[in-house]
């Protein structure tokens, strides 16, 4: 029988990287402190810098971002884009001491070392939501298309109508439910709170074949 390589998603909220990566070829196993209805992989509810790292292949997380997001300087609801300590530094010292392949993934303006960054343009979809990946092994991101979008929309708070004032930078028309879903090339869930924090599968999906050459080198 054929196993695959076991990879670990800290703080994996409703599985964006996570499906990305399962595509890829990878078996995920997904850890968030907060309940994950719709996660649709192993789940446990736990701390990241708690949970057992041991028995993977490889590591994947994606500490909270809110205190770094441009978000926080508009007037959108503030329970979403309240600030949270930040914790990439002490994700970090734990996927390092593991001596096994990890990235790290957060928004633009994030203390994140040498990234890429990876946008929804290279993949034909329909949103840009630029995202930093760091790694201790070489990545190689696909160039933007931003001129290949012929509409951009935006996934963003919690529904309600789209608001000019409120978008973030490049964050196009606002779209929210199946709509958003389908602009982040996500068919597990429509829950808006979610997918206004997803990552589109593909951006992992790209990382994680480069994560599996390197394993079988």
């Amino acid at each position: 029988m054929v196993t695959r390589p076991r990879l670990l998603d800290l703080c994996c909220c409703a599985g964006g990287c996570s499906v990305g990566y399962h595509r890829a070829g990878f078996d995920v196993v997904g850890v968030d402190h907060a309940p994950q209805p719709d996660y649709p992989f192993e789940f446990h509810r736990a701390d990241a810098l708690r949970y057992p790292l041991t028995g993977f292949d490889a590591y994947a997380a994606s500490p909270p971002c809110k205190v770094h997001t441009a978000l926080r300087h508009t007037r959108t609801t503030p329970a979403l884009f309240e600030a949270h300590v930040d914790l990439v530094a002490a994700v970090r010292a734990r996927l390092v001491a593991t001596g096994r392949p990890y990235v790290i993934e957060n928004v633009p303006g994030a203390p994140l070392l040498d990234p890429v960054t990876y946008c929804g343009s290279s993949f034909g979809l329909a949103v840009r939501r630029h995202r930093l990946f760091e790694s201790n092994v070489p990545l190689v991101a696909p160039p933007c298309d931003h001129a290949g979008q012929p509409v951009v929309l935006g996934v963003y708070g919690t529904g309600g109508p789209d608001n000019r004032a409120n978008r973030p930078g490049g964050g196009g028309r606002k779209v929210a439910g199946a709509d958003a879903a389908a602009a982040l090339g996500i068919d597990w869930t429509t829950d808006q709170r979610r997918l206004s924090q997803a990552i589109p599968p593909a951006y992992t999906e790209h990382l994680g074949r480069q994560l599996l050459t390197l394993l079988a080198a």
